[in-house]
C-alpha cells in the first residue's frame, strides 16, 4: 500500500516539480554571448594599432578574461590591449583568477600566467601569453 501511495505521490507532483524546474532553469539561465561577440562589443569604435610584446605592469587598470579566447587589459590612458594566448587559451574561464610570476615591471608575451579557482586555490591550468594588441580609445587614435 505505502508504495502504491508513494507512486501516487510522484505521478501527482511530477507535472509540478518539472514545471517549477524549467520556469527556475529559463529564469537564470542566459545564452552566452560568443567570444568574439564580447571581444568586438569591447573593443567598439576603436582601431587596432601596431602589436607589441610588452606592456607595463603598472599601467594596467584591470583586466578581463574572454572564456577560452582571450584577455583584455585595460590600461590607466584607456587604452584596451588584447592578448590571444599563443598556447592554453582553453583554460580560460571568467570564474578564474589571473596569476603571472613575472621578474620585471613588464608583462610580456612570453610570460607564463597561471589560472586559479579563487573558491577552492586550486591551480585550474596555465596559458603562455601571445602579443598585445593597442586598441586606444577612440579619440586617442594614433
Amino acid at each position: 500500500m505505502l508504495v502504491q501511495s508513494f507512486e501516487d505521490w510522484i505521478m501527482r507532483c511530477f507535472p509540478a516539480l518539472a514545471g517549477l524546474l524549467l520556469v527556475a532553469s529559463a529564469a537564470t539561465a542566459r545564452p552566452a554571448e560568443p567570444a568574439e561577440a564580447q571581444i568586438a562589443k569591447a573593443l567598439s569604435g576603436r582601431v587596432a594599432g601596431k602589436p607589441t610584446d610588452c606592456i607595463q605592469q603598472y599601467a594596467i587598470r584591470s583586466s578581463r578574461i574572454i572564456d577560452g579566447t582571450a584577455i583584455l587589459y585595460e590600461m590607466n590612458d584607456g587604452t584596451i590591449y588584447l592578448n590571444r594566448p599563443e598556447s592554453g587559451a582553453t583554460f580560460l574561464d571568467s570564474n578564474l583568477a589571473l596569476v603571472t610570476d613575472t621578474h620585471s615591471s613588464q608583462l610580456c608575451r612570453i610570460d607564463i600566467v597561471r589560472l586559479y579557482d579563487t573558491v577552492s586555490r586550486f591551480e585550474r591550468g596555465s596559458l603562455g601569453l601571445g602579443s598585445f594588441v593597442p586598441y586606444p580609445r577612440p579619440d586617442r587614435v594614433r
